[in-house]
């Protein structure tokens, strides 16, 4: 079996792990039990291109109990969970390809290493896997049944991809599921984000002038948390909608040019490239911190950072020092990757649980009817969401009312008014 993580030795540390998370993975786990009976997956080859932490191995297992063969490299090259990677490794036998810090080179050497299994079904946390496979790996295609996508940012570049009728497969976008954007994209991002930027920074989030790049699902979360720990939030966008909704949540909104001018810390969130730009930096104050809790590094203008800059030096773990040309310094975290992964430990396994449902039932469903699909870009089946949600409820034992027949009948009729 073919693997490269950082030290087999971890293993036992990576399973107290993926153990602690897996108590607060309760959908999964029915998922899980259910998949080991019926095998559901049985002659499936998974090609997974995830963030390789606690929760992910969970989600592995759940596709292993199923009867698939998972192939598993790292979405981010520096969210791999090093036990982790080797508990799966040692006690699992999967082919995994995951080291944190990895270079660039590595990080493509193992994709390509997973796509070297030849996968049926794709698992994607960005689309890397999706593009690669497109760009350079064409050969791969007639064998896929299709795929899933975990993120804002790798649904919107797989639709593109469709818009543009280069898109060879059918991909289903569980980030647009409401059992994972209302929760995941939310709570998860926003409690990790900010887990992320005080682990990494040892600051004091009260009173501080927090500028939030983007309001959308992930934007919303980080901004509530900040307001909960006493921030004084500060939203920046570029639709009127979402605007509004930051204004009418109590929000300041301004645009960015004004927000560099008094922000201390700011966290990009909008799955779009340079949202903040050299301009924008050399209008900040001495000491101010930028992280990004976007998918990739693109949304802060890091070269043009290093262009306004004078000199740059480590000043603690994940926390680069610019010396600009004007003499403030800029604080950037975590190289600008994902702060919540690199500096902490992503989203808590509890929000994750239905995330990772959604993929496992979608993995099942493309099984099903992947031959049947055009392809486009899907939506999870409104099934799958809903089943979710009362598997969630349930496991947290809530209970909730149901439509009387009266309701019901009500509901389908239009003859009734005032």
């Amino acid at each position: 079996m073919k693997y490269d993580v950082k030290d087999l030795r971890l293993a036992d540390q990576g399973k107290s792990s993926v153990e602690w998370a897996a108590m607060s993975m309760p959908v999964l786990n029915i998922i899980r039990e259910r998949f080991r009976k019926e095998k559901p997956l049985r002659g499936v080859r998974v090609g997974a291109c995830l963030h390789v932490t606690a929760e992910t191995a969970n989600l592995a297992e759940t596709l292993q109990a199923g009867g698939a063969e998972v192939h598993l490299c790292a979405s981010n090259p520096l969210s791999t969970q090093d036990p982790v990677a080797a508990y799966l490794v040692r006690f699992k036998k999967m082919a995994v390809y995951a080291v944190k810090g990895e270079d660039t080179r590595t990080y493509y050497g193992h994709i390509n290493a997973v796509l070297d299994a030849r996968p049926s079904l794709t698992m994607d946390d960005g689309a890397d896997l999706v593009s690669t496979i497109h760009a350079k790996r064409r050969e791969l295609i007639r064998n896929i049944l299709g795929g899933t996508e975990e993120t804002t940012t790798g649904v919107i570049r797989l639709r593109a991809m469709a818009e543009k009728g280069i898109l060879r497969f059918p991909l289903i976008a569980v980030n647009d599921a409401r059992t994972k954007f209302m929760f995941d994209n939310r709570y998860g991002t926003g409690q990790s984000t900010l887990d992320g930027i005080i682990r990494a920074t040892n600051r004091l989030i009260a009173g501080t002038n927090f500028v939030v790049c983007g309001y959308g699902w992930c934007g919303k979360g980080v901004a509530l948390r900040a307001a909960g720990m006493g921030a004084n939030v500060i939203v920046t966008e570029v639709d009127p909608l979402r605007a509004l909704e930051a204004v009418m949540d109590g929000h300041r909104v301004i645009p960015l040019s004004q927000a560099a001018r008094e922000g201390d810390v700011f966290c990009t969130l909008t799955g779009d490239v340079n949202v903040i730009r050299r301009e924008h930096f050399l209008k900040m104050k001495d000491g101010a911190i930028v992280a990004n809790s976007g998918h990739f590094n693109v949304e802060l203008d890091l070269e043009g950072l290093e262009a306004v800059s004078r000199g740059k030096r480590r000043v603690r773990d994940y926390i680069q020092e610019y010396r600009l040309t004007n003499g403030r310094r800029v604080y950037v975290l975590g190289e600008g990757r994902l702060i919540n992964l690199t500096a902490a430990e992503g989203h808590p396994p509890g929000v994750m649980d239905m995330s990772f449902a959604n993929q496992a039932l979608s993995a099942e469903y493309l099984v099903k009817k992947g031959k049947t699909l055009q392809n486009i870009v899907y939506a999870v089946p409104d099934a799958i969401d809903r089943e979710i949600a009362r598997l969630k409820l349930k496991s947290m034992g809530v209970r909730i009312d149901g439509l009387t027949a009266e309701q019901k009948k009500y509901l389908r009729s239009w003859e009734l008014g005032t």
